[in-house]
């Protein structure tokens, strides 16, 4: 049962900056209207620095982000993906294929919604001083917001590169900010996501918020994209010993709606599924009008039988060991991760036929077929899936932190038995049961031989949850690819995205750092 105590609680109407009233006699009047609280009237006491916090999950499960353009961008920015057909939108097709342009709608929309989870976060910590009624509650809205800010900056400096730094809420229209350097920006990563974890509790009751062990697990991503991998482990290792967090043993637990906060989830998106087509369609970019609980179109999106807009790609599907290719076992991550052909739905009641998968096919071990995703897909339980989900978007799950430790462990040299224990534990899970490395196919007696069954584990593990394409980032730096896994990828451009030009034209402080406005190749 999810716990929507305060999720929902959005603050009331937007805090206005109100004008005073000047009557004929030019002399000011100081009243303040209560139904429209303004920042030096609000913000006073724990109730409302809720609200402010609320506000930002608000943002934070919308369509400009994780209810919708947020796993678009990263997917389409890495290869578990291929497109499901002709029907794929020109943003979205121009990401996958390599042909951003700068005036790029999903571009534009998911860097606005991190600069409002940035904006609100600044209010909640500007404002968190002015509370004393409840210094618990505050500071773990503080927190809250700490660390929201943090991940934001990360989703940013990752894809971006050099971006603006606001630390404090911006009032005045005039406040632009120039770019900061990718190490300036990491820095403020660092800074809010270890002051986030120092106060976050361990647990919550209220599911959904952000914990400590989100903030240190954040850290290890953040810190391994820095290629810190000392720092990485130190994070990853205070999430590991904490007892928090088990695998589950049923690895399609992870994607369900029946168990959303599981031992494995470290933290989540919670969405509803409201039953009807009421998405905020149109709207994508702010909240879910009216404070209603916030659903996910991410079911309508890669559906089987709905708009299978991107399927698994076939680099993806032939990854996983499969006997037909002399592994010893197949794995069955594989029948837990994506539909084919002939596939049983609906509580087993329907059969999956290729005519009803509109789009294109995949190949697999030389095999035509129609293959889509099954990971948080509704039509395991349903066969109508052309509407909005409820199945809460994983963001950090245990097994990502236990593989994130497994490269901290071979990139600093470690023993081939230490990163391959980790590496096991995920592999080992009651339910996919894969024999343990080394194996004939993925030799370990080296870091070579150790990178490669990183890679490979993290891609049937994780794939098509929005972590490929910085691990591509990531190996990339480090030359592991012999052949880049991009077709389209041109040095020097690929590995960022497009500043807005929308950011270009209305901030005039963008390149005052002597950074330039716009990232090399746009």
């Amino acid at each position: 049962m999810k716990n929507y105590s305060n999720l929902y609680k959005i603050l009331a109407g937007t805090v206005l900056v109100a004008g005073s009233l000047i009557i004929a006699c030019n002399k000011e009047l100081d009243k303040t209207d209560p139904s429209h609280p303004t920042l030096e009237t609000y913000f006073k006491n724990s109730a409302e620095l809720l609200s402010g916090t609320n506000a930002i999950y608000s943002i934070f499960h919308s369509g400009s982000l994780v209810g919708r353009e947020w796993f678009f961008v990263h997917d389409l920015r890495g290869d578990d993906v291929a497109s499901g057909g002709g029907q794929l939108e020109v943003p979205r097709a121009q990401i996958l294929n390599g042909a951003t342009t700068t005036d790029n709608a999903l571009v534009d929309d998911v860097w606005n919604g991190l600069y409002t989870v940035i904006h609100r976060a600044n209010t909640v910590i500007d404002n968190g001083p002015n509370v004393t009624d409840n210094d618990e509650l505050r500071d773990r809205c503080v927190g809250e917001a700490l660390f929201f800010r943090g991940w934001a900056y990360f989703e940013l400096v990752s894809m971006w590169g050099a971006v603006p730094v606001y630390t404090t809420q911006v009032t005045e229209p005039s406040q632009f900010q120039a770019r900061k350097s990718e190490d300036s920006v990491y820095l403020q990563v660092i800074q809010d996501l270890t002051a986030a974890a120092a106060v976050l509790p361990a647990t919550t009751a209220d599911l959904g918020r952000a914990t400590k062990g989100a903030a240190q697990a954040m850290l290890g991503r953040a810190y391994m994209q820095m290629g810190d991998y000392a720092a990485a482990k130190t994070a990853l290792e205070a999430v590991i010993s904490s007892g928090q967090y088990r695998l589950m043993d049923n690895y399609s637990h992870n994607f369900d709606e029946e168990h959303e906060f599981n031992a494995e989830s470290i933290f989540e998106a919670v969405f509803f599924d409201r039953g009807d087509n009421n998405f905020n369609w149109g709207y994508t970019g702010d909240d879910q009008p009216n404070a209603q609980p916030q659903s996910t179109v991410r079911n309508q999106e890669y559906s089987p039988i709905a708009w299978r807009n991107l399927i698994p790609s076939n680099r993806y599907l032939n990854e996983f060991e499969n006997t037909a290719t002399g592994a010893a076992k197949t794995d069955p991550r594989f029948a837990m991760s994506v539909y084919q052909t002939g596939d049983t739905y609906n509580n087993n009641m329907d059969t999956l036929t290729a005519a009803a998968q509109n789009g294109n096919s995949s190949v697999v071990n030389g095999v035509t077929k129609k293959i889509s995703w099954r990971k948080f897909m509704l039509i395991y339980k349903d066969n109508n899936t052309f509407r909005p989900g409820g199945i809460n978007q994983r963001i950090i799950r245990y097994a990502e932190v236990l593989l994130m430790m497994a490269e901290c462990e071979a990139e600093l040299g470690s023993a081939p038995a230490v990163v391959t224990g980790y590496l096991n534990q995920v592999r080992n899970r009651p339910g996919v049961q894969m024999p343990p490395y080394p194996t004939a196919q993925y030799p370990c007696s080296n870091k070579a031989e150790l990178i490669r069954a990183i890679m490979h584990e993290k891609t049937v593990e994780l794939g098509g949850e929005e972590i490929r394409n910085r691990d591509i980032l990531r190996w990339r730096k480090q030359g592991y690819f012999t052949t880049d896994p991009l077709p389209y990828f041109r040095a020097n451009r690929d590995e960022l995205l497009p500043v807005p030009q929308a950011e270009i034209d209305n901030n005039p402080e963008l390149g005052a750092a002597g950074i330039a406005r716009q990232n090399v190749g746009y």
